[in-house]
């Protein structure tokens, strides 16, 4: 049983209970809320781990309990739960801080994985860390062709494929083998490790 507790914020009750019993077999001690309101009531949140909460929900979305949560100094990781439409939204929590974003319909090592990532991500390593990391990744930035190149900018944006495409001038499929190039290229296993060590090498 791992000590830190999970907590999972879902509007759905059914996916909310889904993801909670997946969780609870996998030995995580999980603590469910119906709304991202009911986890603010709920601060201050003791022994957290980790946050894993929809994007979509009424009266306060995911990315809006990111926000909220910054703003009230609750430093604690946070994973997005989102569907295909709602990528620009994620690139945007990214921004705001976000661990890590899983597209619908996930698998259960996705999550899990995803999940021990951020609970053994601990403390923001030391500057010279990041200073390392951001080298490693411009030098991989710098082996992108200049079409792959472009057509990292549109994800790091949060455009779909589609709108890239035509910016570009080029099929949705021909987008689609660039951008699996170039996730090869940067080592990216998934679009948020993509997204996230892009835009941390933009601010080292």
């Amino acid at each position: 049983m791992s000590e830190a507790v999970v907590h999972v914020v879902d509007d759905d009750e059914s996916a909310r209970e889904s993801l909670a019993f997946l969780l609870e077999a996998a030995d995580f001690e999980v603590v469910s809320h119906a709304s991202a309101l009911a986890l603010l009531d709920a601060l201050p949140l003791d022994g957290a781990g980790c946050v894993i909460t929809d994007m979509r929900m009424p009266d306060m979305t995911g990315l809006e309990l990111v926000r909220e949560l910054n703003a009230r100094g609750c430093r604690v990781p946070i994973i997005m739960i989102t569907g295909h439409g709602d990528i620009p939204l994620a690139v945007e929590a990214m921004r705001a801080g976000v661990a890590d974003f899983i597209e619908k319909p996930f698998g259960e090592s996705r999550m899990i994985d995803a999940l021990n990532r951020a609970l053994e991500a601990g403390p923001p390593p030391a500057s010279a860390a990041v200073s390392d990391e951001a080298t490693l990744v411009r030098q991989r930035l710098e082996t992108l062709s200049e079409r792959e190149r472009q057509v990292l900018d549109g994800v790091v944006d949060g455009q779909p494929n589609k709108v890239i495409a035509r910016e570009l001038g080029i099929s949705p499929r021909t987008v689609e083998i660039y951008r699996a190039k170039l996730m090869a290229k940067m080592h990216a296993d998934n679009l948020a490790a993509l997204v996230r060590m892009t835009l941390s090498s933009r601010r080292a």
